[in-house]
């Protein structure tokens, strides 16, 4: 089997742009479905998060496009909108080898106006969420007619989130002539099913599921109750010293009231869940990749589909009823050969749920017990970066460059002190080095972007 994109019936140009990407080896999941997808073949793929699926139907969907075709030619169907945005982003940097490629991303939380305007001006390549792309179907705004793949991205949790009828009803849109891609992290039987709707003489694609024991350490510790799970969550914190902790509860509410306890005590933390406004979402998932934020506290629904690359630990505050979710949740840590922990804090009710995730990692539980850890070392790490928010986005034609020009330029602050900068439509966040956030706030509110002078704001505690 192929390892290498060079191998690969590709273009150089296309083939040069993944070197320069650095993907030079492909994943086993590209390996073993990328044959297949450029010979036009529907496929099944079953793949855990992170495990390189994206670009395999990137590529494959941007081999057969036609630029000057200006007709939506590819559709990928996402569970979220968090997950559309990645996917969106990453599909824009493997199409970096040919201009003029338009690719638009279709998600509820957004106002449908610009939407359609965009849609107007014509796209090659959608990314979206079945609620929103149901609405622009229903208004004849979007036109399927050309389509030559779909891509079912994470299938298992859009049946789960009840898109069934959503996906149906837009497929049936499509033509029947196209290639089909169906991803899921599980296979259970509602996808056997929706692949023989919806896919024709489908080959299927399966790459290992679970997570190795060597690349993922998984340690359960015993509680009596679930009162008890916060001080442990505060000694696990201490003794491992983690960057970046996701810790999965199983409600909202709990979810909000973890995260305001652990803030209160001084820790790095943020909530997100399904109450919260789409800016409120956006601003706190860009505050933990940049680093500006220690600690998420998360539902499963809300995580879903976000990619985080360098995840040190993983928290179950409760097990998940499903042991594929345990599996979900614990493929976020021990990417790209980094070593991964998992924690999970078992109570007696717990264990038919952990009996359940045991038949499914093929593993026995390794204990440990409270006594081993440090003591709590209330507030944590400090996180390396605070985020900055700025009143200017993309609608005042503002590019990352501009912000880092303003800081770099006169204001003469070294680029190593700048981290990540997001441009949203009307706000702009720029990530800088904890220790300068004072120094660098004070002199964007004296400095102008664009010409013009913005207000700008810290999100994020110094102390």
């Amino acid at each position: 089997m192929s390892q290498s994109f060079s191998e690969l019936p590709l273009s150089p140009a296309m083939l040069d742009n993944l070197n320069a990407l650095e993907y030079h080896h492909m994943t086993p999941v590209q390996a073993q479905a990328l044959p297949l997808i450029l010979a036009g073949r529907d496929v099944v793929a079953q793949a855990k998060t992170g495990s390189g699926k994206t670009a395999a139907f990137g590529i494959g969907l941007l081999h057969k496009l036609d630029v000057s075709q200006f007709q939506v030619q590819a559709l990928v169907l996402c569970p979220t909108r968090e997950l559309a945005d990645q996917v969106a982003k990453e599909v824009r940097r493997l199409g970096r080898f040919t201009h003029n490629i338009k690719v638009l991303t279709l998600c509820g939380g957004m106002p449908l106006g610009p939407q359609i305007g965009s849609l107007e001006h014509g796209a090659h390549v959608i990314v979206g969420t079945p609620g929103r792309l149901m609405e622009h179907l229903r208004k004849q705004t979007l036109s399927l007619a050309n389509l030559q793949t779909l891509v079912l991205d994470e299938a298992d949790r859009m049946l789960d989130m009840g898109f069934s009828d959503a996906i149906a009803a837009i497929v049936k849109e499509c033509p029947s002539q196209r290639q089909t891609l169906l991803f899921s992290a599980t296979y259970p039987e509602q996808i056997d099913t929706m692949a023989g709707r919806y896919l024709q003489q489908p080959q299927r694609v399966e790459v290992e599921s679970v997570h190795h024991h060597e690349v993922i350490a998984q340690h359960f510790y015993p509680i009596d109750a679930r009162a008890q799970g916060y001080r442990l969550i505060e000694r696990l914190l201490a003794t491992h010293t983690p960057e970046s902790t996701v810790i999965f509860c199983a409600t909202r509410q709990e979810c909000q009231e973890l995260a305001d306890q652990l803030a209160d005590d001084g820790y790095y933390a943020l909530a997100i869940h399904g109450d919260m406004q789409q800016r409120e979402r956006d601003q706190v998932l860009l505050r933990f990749a940049n680093r500006s934020c220690s600690l998420l506290i998360a539902t499963d629904v809300a995580a879903r589909g976000l990619d985080f690359k360098a995840l040190d630990l993983v928290i179950n505050y409760e097990l998940p009823r499903d042991p594929e979710v345990y599996i979900h949740r614990m493929g976020r840590t021990g990417r790209a050969g980094e070593q991964g922990l998992t924690i999970s804090l078992v109570t007696e009710r717990d264990m038919h749920r952990l009996e359940r995730i045991e038949q499914l990692t093929r593993q026995p539980p390794e204990w440990h017990h409270e006594d081993e850890l440090a003591l709590a070392d209330q507030g944590g790490m400090k996180p390396p970066m605070v985020t900055i928010a700025i009143d200017g986005g993309k609608k005042n034609k503002i590019r990352p460059g501009d912000i880092l020009g303003a800081l770099t330029g006169d204001a003469g602050f070294a680029a190593d002190l700048i981290g990540k900068i997001d441009i949203f439509p009307f706000h702009s966040y720029v990530a800088v080095q904890r220790q300068q956030g004072k120094a660098i706030l004070a002199r964007l509110r004296d400095s102008t972007i664009k010409g013009r002078k913005l207000k700008v704001r810290l999100l994020d505690r110094l102390k």
